[in-house]
């Protein structure tokens, strides 16, 4: 189910996931955008159909009629450009929110331990690499522990999360971390109770330190009785965080390309690095500015930057192969001690 979903060339399909930003600027006034919201099982290749473009599904299960509006609103505040952004009065594509009929899914038999991802799946990366960037590298660890090890299944992502530098830019969605917290909790209720995991394993790549304590607070919420939580970046902080590498440069690049190699737009990587680079805003600055966000985006406006936090060159210094290694090292721990005397 999750390989209709997961995208397999950047820039191509019905996902809007799939996209750059670049691409996505570019995008008629016209193009159809559509948020579905859905039973829990449905059929990806289903609400691909739904429109030009779909964002990620909203699910049934993990609402209520509040969350439900409060969510909407926070989706409709940021995107396609955050409501205070000067490029919120140029014209782009609505979102028009589809809920489809509530029928019963069938789900595979209880499995050992049920995975999925909660990240920043609508969050812009620059302009080589898709939104998904955070699902894509968490879904290839994720894949290749269920490839390998008996008794995991693969369970739909959470798509929505806790960011700020993305807003800036366009293209990306802040769900705030109380709205987080409370929809992870939701969602793995219903996970327990439609498919009874013996045990739950969430992971994430997203780099918030405020995304990851609310996806943890939303789990120990949840009337999960054997969970684990894993930063699958945590053993990257020496390639990443200590070069001042933080989003959309020379990790992750090198980690999508990595994974699938058609994921990274040829257009504009590797031939046009110096440009990449130019475009970039460093670390330091971004950090300075993310508390004052109007501040940010005047400055991101002002500069014409491209989405990139970070070190394009870094790309150069890295070895994709052994930083993937260690994500699936710690991840084989953390599914070790999560499968022991279950």
């Amino acid at each position: 189910m999750i390989a209709d979903y997961l995208p397999d060339s950047v820039n191509s399909g019905n996902w809007l996931t799939a996209y750059t930003l670049n691409a996505l600027r570019s995008v008629d006034v016209s193009t159809e955008v559509v948020l579905p919201i859905c039973m829990l099982g449905t059929p990806y290749h289903e609400l691909s159909r739904l429109g030009d473009l779909v964002l990620p599904p909203l699910f049934y299960e993990a609402l209520d009629v509040s969350l439900k509006e409060r969510i909407l609103a926070q989706i409709e505040r940021c995107f396609p450009c955050l409501s205070t952004s000067r490029a919120a009065s140029a014209p782009s594509p609505s979102v028009r929110v589809v809920e489809l009929p509530r029928t019963e899914v069938t789900f595979p038999p209880k499995p050992r331990v049920l995975a999925f991802s909660v990240d920043t799946a609508v969050e812009e990366h620059g302009p080589h690499l898709p939104l998904a960037t955070d699902t894509i590298q968490s879904y290839g660890v994720l894949r290749q522990l269920a490839d390998e090890t008996d008794g995991v299944l693969l369970g739909p992502p959470v798509e929505y999360g806790q960011l700020t530098w993305g807003l800036p830019f366009g293209f990306s969605i802040d769900l705030t971390s109380e709205l987080l917290t409370e929809y992870v909790t939701r969602f793995t209720n219903a996970i327990v109770d439609l498919i009874a995991p013996e045990s739950i394993y969430a992971v994430d790549v997203h780099g918030s330190i405020v995304h990851r304590e609310a996806i943890v607070a939303g789990l120990e919420g949840s009337c999960a009785e054997r969970w684990a939580f894993r930063w699958l970046h945590e053993p990257l902080v020496e390639f990443a965080a200590e070069r001042n590498d933080q989003h959309a440069g020379g990790v992750e690049t090198a980690l999508v390309e990595h994974i699938n190699a058609r994921l990274v737009d040829s257009d504009w990587w590797p031939t046009r690095i110096d440009e990449i680079s130019r475009g970039q805003m460093d670390f330091r600055t971004a950090v300075e500015l993310t508390p004052d966000l109007p501040s940010f985006i005047d400055y991101v406006e002002r500069r014409s930057l491209n989405g990139i936090v970070g070190r394009i060159e870094n790309y150069h210094k890295v070895d994709a192969q052994h930083m993937f290694d260690l994500m699936m090292e710690i991840a084989r721990k953390d599914l070790e001690e999560l499968m022991t005397n279950i």
